[in-house]
This record gives structure tokens, sequence and C-alpha cells, in this order.
């Protein structure tokens, strides 16, 4: 069971992954203005209606668009780097000689050094394997003599939630998926 749902603003951008009992909330105070995905999540049952002798239910689904707008432009929001979410975004491909790696055997590898000033940035950080980040060591590609095999670049919000790497629906995934934006790594 993928206990996890999808929850969107009103215009279909995704806001959280959230759990079963906050979307059963959001169902039960009637915030949820649209849903999709196939088949439900999760149907929860609770009690008897004693007049009509009727069990209530709420079908969950993995899905779910909230009523109301966004306080802030979520386009704006960038989102946090991690080693795992940045290692996915590069597809475990060292970016300067281009062979694809474990986990294990990458490193987020920084293209201005950190010595001299480099952020810890989704722009300025790659994957790279220990011989290339040694042989860069505290130098630019360019002084190093090693040209970046792709670029950096900031993931979109509907990469981001991919990268997240959460046991999602296979439903989910495609309607994420179908969001991305044209000639991203992740299609």
């Amino acid at each position: 069971m993928h206990p996890h749902v999808l929850q969107l603003d009103i215009q279909g951008t995704p806001q959280a992954w959230i759990s079963l009992e906050q979307a059963v909330l959001h169902y039960a105070t009637g915030s949820v203005a649209w849903e999709d995905g196939d088949l439900p999540l999760a149907t929860l049952r609770g009690g008897f209606n004693v007049a009509r002798g009727v069990q209530s239910r709420i079908e969950v689904a993995p899905i779910i668009a909230l009523r109301g707008a966004s306080k802030i432009n979520l386009f704006d929001v960038v989102p946090g780097v991690t080693k795992a979410k940045l290692l996915r975004r590069d597809r475990h491909t060292c970016a300067y000689c281009a062979q694809v790696f474990a986990d294990r055997d990458l490193q987020c590898e920084h293209v201005m050094p950190e010595s001299r000033g480099g952020p810890w940035s989704w722009t300025n950080l790659v994957s790279a394997c220990a011989a290339c980040n040694n042989r860069k060591a505290a130098r630019t590609p360019e002084e190093a003599g090693m040209p970046l095999v792709y670029l950096p670049y900031v993931p979109s919000r509907f990469e981001n939630f991919l990268l997240e790497g959460r046991n999602i629906r296979a439903d989910v995934h495609e309607w994420l998926a179908k969001r991305l934006p044209r000639g991203s790594r992740l299609q």
C-alpha cells in the first residue's frame, strides 16, 4: 500500500505529500475541490447512522486538489537540495566521465569550488565519481580541463516530487510525469 496522497492546489500545482489521515480530514471538512488517480487509495469506514442504518465511509483518491488559492506562488519556491535528489536528477551519471554509478560511488561535486565561495545549490552541484572529483580538486572545470558532460539545473516543482523518490503508485507517477517540462532528464 502507498499511504501518501499527493496534495495539489486548485490549479493542480503539487503542494505536498500528505498522510492518509490528513487527506481524510480534508474530505471531512469539504476542502477537496477535485481528485484524480485510478481507483481509491483507501476506503475508510466509520460508525453506523442509526436512523438510516448505513455505515459512513470515505474513499480517498491518490491525488487531491484543495479549494482556495496558495498564499505564495509555489513556482517561486526553490526545492531543497539533497544528495539523493541530486543523484536522481543527474541519473546517477558522473558529470565529467559520463559513466553511471551506484549511489554509494557518487559524490556531490561543486562546479565552483566551495573553498572559493561556490554555494550548495542546484545550479552549482553535479554528481561526480570519486576519481573525477579528486582529479578536479578545488578548481573550476575549465581550470582542470574537465568540461561538464551536462549542465546543472533547478528541477521544476513536478520534477522535485518525482525526485523525492517516494514509493508512489504508478498512476500518480504518470500524472506527475505528464507535467514534466520538455527536455527534462526524468522523462
